[in-house]
């Protein structure tokens, strides 16, 4: 009996081992999103038609990215590796934000040369040919074809190992330089300990720009051969037998000769964001032996078992291949900041440090993430987005606001809305456990009602844009043009987004029993109201005294909307579709959503307009829906490095495409619940952390078959588009009848329908 029941235990065990049963590593492209769009949008900026991905090596949200480096600067919007240019640098211990238009800070870079010892970026740079390269995200390889060395990288959150294979009988040089474009750094070398250390101050940009972000990027370089010769560099000028350099305004870096008679040299390298010695412990815990096949093991080892939530079966391995690499380009950011002891870099002080039991995180682009990174989440890693709302609670503790696009780990403005009371309302709905809800509403409600009269923290950007205009005139007017933000203007935008993150707010303050505000909020969540022209139908810029702007074009930028146009922006109401559609007229509003997508208005490339194909399953015509999803998936999205029709801005472009793949997608953070698109596999299995599992089976799926007949959750029909959130993670099945015909008689019901029968209008 007790040998039964063993054998059972081990079963179980085998069972919950997610990464025993798939290695879905292996459909991962790490370069998709590297290269320049295959179908560019005319009048975009340079930036604006790449992916602005990086083939990041490590582990999922790990504080560092172990990346080739075409690319030697730490600039706004110029990501270190792009697939279009022919030749490799080094390899970078990065802290890019994937996807972004942000900079690189902090970095270092290790390059491996022969024969002749050259330094500078472009001068050591060596050609390479994808033919040999390899890139995943465990572990990346390519041939340096100047020098013939085979260059290896795997890594896990703070450390990374490099394998460099050099030809018989040549030079073996290591070349090290801290990425810093101000020529603030500092290198030192210790030739009897075989070390190399440093760091690389990281600076702002936004708010605050070119000041000290109040730490760096700090880094230790440990080598198993024996240094024979030595020197720095600074500038253009060589230095041999010396040992440290430090840079003012010029760059510097290091040099070094290895002995040995192998061909091979080994190299390890650990970082941290608050002093050499953590650097150093962190490389110490993370990877003691000098054993590169051990670490990258541990690399796959933790992206499979992330990989493996989420399981597809379907006969289209390229389908897989953009599904799996999507998980994985959402899977990179925010980053750990904190060392292995806990210790992390004080959020917006300089040069102070703090514990914490939590894992700290930071870099949330979070006009990007709040919209269906975090949410997805809050499926697959609870407790991981625990770690990420108790960093925000902390990061407004330390620096007294809730902060609005944590970055640098610093305050920034550098987007529009307020959308970290967004994601904190979202956790809480979902009962996301790891961090302190009253204390997070106390700051989340700081930001909503109270306008920061301190002009120099605000100027930093420390509490919500234009609040005075919002909470005096319900809108904000076009005499307020918005001077201390990155963005300014934009009123209109950031109208509509503000009054989401009231409605956002209005949900955190009924799970907690806030009957005053939670009425306050719902009625101030009604703004949008007030730019909304009931004439024209349309977003509409607007006067202190009501007027609104003219000449109006829908269709054309303008500086009151961000990003976009007022057609684009028209839609930004997720929390009351209802409540827009009488503002319109419902035929009107009908009539206009189709004229989006027929007349090809609609722009995927960026984040404002992810949720308005759904749009249709909300409002009754599910089958719409299910057809444009299909189609963006076509257009917008290819198995390549140049597949993404824009950056991927932290995962967001990702995000979605793994929600809409898999068939349902958060419209309105702060709901709980997903509404339904059309999947693209014949099967989906979320492996939950609860231990429980929920499917989602598409009866005669195929290319064709894409329109749902009828939807079955756990044996009973779903009249209305849409799962909650509590549905998933009870577990248990979603069958899908497909077909190759819209259904348009399904579903019976408005999703504002679910909401009115299932929400009570009081906490």
């Amino acid at each position: 009996m007790r040998k039964k029941k063993l054998l059972v235990l081990a079963l179980a065990l085998l069972a919950n081992c997610h990464f025993s049963i798939g290695q879905n590593i292996r459909y991962v492209n790490p370069l998709i999103g590297t290269d320049v769009q295959r179908n560019v949008t005319e009048g975009l900026a340079d930036s604006e038609v790449k992916g602005q991905t990086i083939p990041a090596v490590g582990v999922p949200n790990g504080m560092v990215s172990w990346v080739a480096q075409t690319m030697s600067n730490e600039q706004k919007c110029y990501s270190p590796y792009y697939y279009y240019q022919d030749k490799i640098e080094g390899f970078r211990a990065s802290h890019w934000a994937s996807g972004s238009c942000m900079q690189d800070y902090g970095s270092v870079t290790i390059m491996p040369v022969s024969r002749q010892l050259l330094t500078k970026a472009r001068e050591r740079a060596s050609l390479f040919s994808h033919t040999n390269e390899v890139s995943k995200p465990d572990y990346y390889k390519v041939l340096l074809q100047d020098y013939g060395i085979e260059a290896e990288m795997t890594g896990l959150s703070r450390s990374g190992i490099f394998r460099f294979s050099y030809r018989e009988g040549e030079r073996k040089f290591l070349v090290i330089e801290p990425n810093s474009d101000k020529g603030i750094a500092r290198i030192k070398i210790d030739a009897a300990k075989r070390e190399i250390t440093g760091y690389n101050p990281a600076h702002r940009i936004y708010q605050g720009s070119g000041k000290s972000a109040g730490f760096c990027g700090f880094f230790v370089i440990q080598l198993k051969d024996e240094i024979i010769d030595y020197g720095i560099w600074k500038g253009d000028n060589l230095h041999r037998q010396i040992d440290v350099a430090t840079g003012r305004k010029e760059r510097v870096g290091a040099w070094i000769e290895l002995g040995g008679g192998g061909k091979n040299v080994i190299v390890k390298v650990g970082t941290s964001f608050t002093s050499i010695e953590e650097a150093r412990q962190n490389l110490k815990s993370e990877i003691p032996a000098w054993n590169f096949d051990k670490t990258r093991k541990e690399s796959a080892t933790a992206w499979n078992h992330l990989l493996h939530k989420i399981q597809v079966r379907g006969t289209d391995e390229t389908k897989k291949q953009q599904f799996y690499s999507a998980l994985y380009a959402a899977s990179l950011l925010p980053r750990q900041f904190n060392d292995k002891d806990g210790t992390y870099p004080r959020f917006a002080s300089l040069f102070e440090t703090s514990k914490s039991s939590h894992d700290y995180y930071s870099d949330f682009s979070m006009w990007d993430i709040y919209r269906a990174v975090l949410p997805l989440h809050s499926i697959i890693n609870p407790r991981l987005l625990g770690d990420f709302c108790h960093s925000l609670v902390t990061m407004s503790e330390e620096g007294g606001w809730l902060p609005i696009f944590p970055a640098w780990n610093n305050y920034t403005a550098a987007m529009i809305g307020d959308h970290a009371i967004a994601a904190l309302s979202d956790a809480m709905v979902k009962d996301i456990p790891g961090f302190n809800y009253e204390k997070a509403y106390t700051y989340m409600r700081k930001n909503a009602f109270e306008p920061n009269k301190d002009l120099k923290s605000y100027q930093s950007g420390l509490g919500r844009r234009a609040l005075e205009s919002y909470l005096k005139y319900g809108y904000i007017p076009l005499e307020d043009g918005v001077k201390d933000a990155f963005h300014k203007n934009e009123q209109v935008s950031r109208t509509l987004e503000y009054a989401y993150d009231d409605y956002a707010l209005a949900q955190a303050a009924k799970v907690l029993g806030k009957t005053g505000d939670y009425k306050m909020l719902l009625e101030r969540s009604q703004n949008y109201r007030h730019v909304i022209d009931s004439q024209t139908g349309y977003a509409r810029g607007r006067h202190a005294d009501g007027r609104w702007v003219e000449p109006f074009r829908p269709d054309k930028p303008c500086s009151y909307i961000c990003e976009g146009t007022p057609y684009h922006y028209t839609w930004f109401v997720p929390h009351d579709l209802p409540g827009l559609q009488r503002i319109m007229g419902k035929e009107r509003f009908s009539e206009r959503l189709d004229n989006f997508f027929r007349h090809n208005y609609y722009w995927h490339g960026n984040e404002p307009g992810h949720h308005i194909a759904y749009l249709f399953a909300m409002t009754g015509e599910a089958w719409k829906t299910q057809h444009l999803i299909h189609q963006i998936l076509q257009k917008e999205y290819f198995a390549a490095p140049d597949g993404l029709s824009g950056n991927d801005d932290a995962g967001q472009m990702s995000a979605w495409l793994v929600f809409s793949m898999m068939g349902f997608y958060p419209v309105c953070p702060s709901q709980p619940y997903y509404v339904l698109g059309s999947p693209s596999f014949e099967e989906i299995t979320l492996h939950l952390d609860n231990g429980k599992k929920f499917t989602i089976q598409a009866q005669g799926y195929s290319e064709d078959n894409i329109y749902i007949q009828k939807a079955d959750l756990n044996g009973h029909p779903l009249k209305v588009a849409a799962i909650s959130h509590e549905d998933i993670m009870k577990g248990g099945k979603l069958v899908l009848t497909m077909s190759a015909e819209p259904n348009t008689q399904w579903p019976a019901k408005e999703y504002s329908s679910l909401l009115q029968s299932r929400t009570p209008d009081e906490p």
